[in-house]
């Protein structure tokens, strides 16, 4: 019997896949600095991780029994990719299973900005039945997003959802990549209709100067991607929305941006500090807040969990 350690838990879907193919499945939570202690002990072969857990060289070493790491997402900054494969151990991950569910969070965190949700939210349970009318007014000053340029840094699958949302509601996409060129989305429709739409490229500062609101969609970086000299580029007011990683927008740059007003507000989803963000971002009144769920749908966990289970049962079978 294989072993599967899934340490950062794994949905239900992605349990039952993993037994019909025939592995023991624990889904126990173990401390980072237990782990080591616990693979080897219990015999596993498939370690599955989110963002909790880390998998480096050490932990590489000390467990040899290892033949699959796993990670339910995208990114695998947690994760020692090339040296686990250098050891023989397979390293896999699931890339499309959460596109929608972080595309959708993006304009989670855009309608919220642009309807100043977040602020109302914290203000009406205080002030609402005593200063209803000042509250009113406060928020009077909404703007809608149909009509707007969306600036896109990153298209690959999130970047593309984000794309196909943005479209439909009527929105203007500009698009940057490194690795891409321009492409044709397919937007698919209830009852099984779609519609081609073809996007053109932009260069990097022609899109930080013409979109009305930006979201980022890259991988992990050892620079800022949005630094001083980049919101010197953009916009006044415009909305920034970080939906990808901590650590590829300067957060202090973005604080100062957003006490100019040259940000007329942030979504922030990932954050350079995780799990303890800074407490300027905390407590800034123009910052939409989520604690990293941009996968965390039942629907995106369901995909990942037998996405995951099928990619193992390939490998070792």
């Amino acid at each position: 019997m294989i072993n599967v350690l899934a340490n950062d838990g794994i949905s239900n879907s992605g349990v039952e896949e993993l037994k019909k193919s025939g592995f023991n499945i624990i889904t126990t939570n173990v401390a980072q600095e237990q782990l080591e202690n616990y693979i080897n002990k219990e015999d596993i072969s498939v370690i599955l991780v989110r963002s909790a857990t880390t998998v480096r060289k050490e932990l590489i070493d000390k467990c040899p029994g290892l033949k699959i790491i796993g990670r339910g997402g995208v990114g695998m900054d947690n994760i020692d990719v090339e040296y686990a494969r250098s050891k023989n151990i397979s390293v896999i991950n699931t890339p499309a299973a959460s596109s929608s569910s972080v595309a959708e969070l993006v304009f989670a965190h855009l309608y919220s900005g642009v309807r100043f949700l977040h602020e109302s939210n914290r203000s009406m349970p205080l002030d609402g039945d005593s200063n209803f009318k000042k509250l009113k007014k406060a928020y009077a000053k909404g703007v809608e997003l149909r009509g707007k340029t969306l600036g896109i840094i990153g298209f690959g699958r999130i970047g593309r959802e984000t794309a196909k949302i943005a479209i439909g509601v009527g929105m203007n996409v500009l698009a940057y990549d490194k690795f891409f060129s321009d492409t044709t989305l397919e937007l698919e429709f209830m009852g099984g209709k779609s519609i081609n739409i073809d996007i053109k490229i932009s260069k990097f500062d022609d899109l930080l100067k013409k979109s009305d609101f930006i979201s980022l969609h890259v991988p992990a970086q050892k620079n800022y991607v949005i630094d001083k000299n980049q919101f010197e580029l953009m916009k006044d007011g415009v909305g920034l929305i970080n939906a990808a990683r901590g650590g590829v927008v300067n957060e202090v740059e973005l604080v100062n941006a957003l006490d100019s007003g040259k940000v007329s507000f942030a979504g922030l989803d990932t954050f350079e500090n995780e799990p303890k963000p800074e407490i300027k971002l905390l407590m800034h009144p123009r910052i939409s807040l989520t604690p990293h769920i941009g996968a965390a749908t039942n629907e995106a966990q369901d995909r990942i969990g037998i996405e995951l289970a099928q990619q193992i049962a390939e490998i070792l079978k």
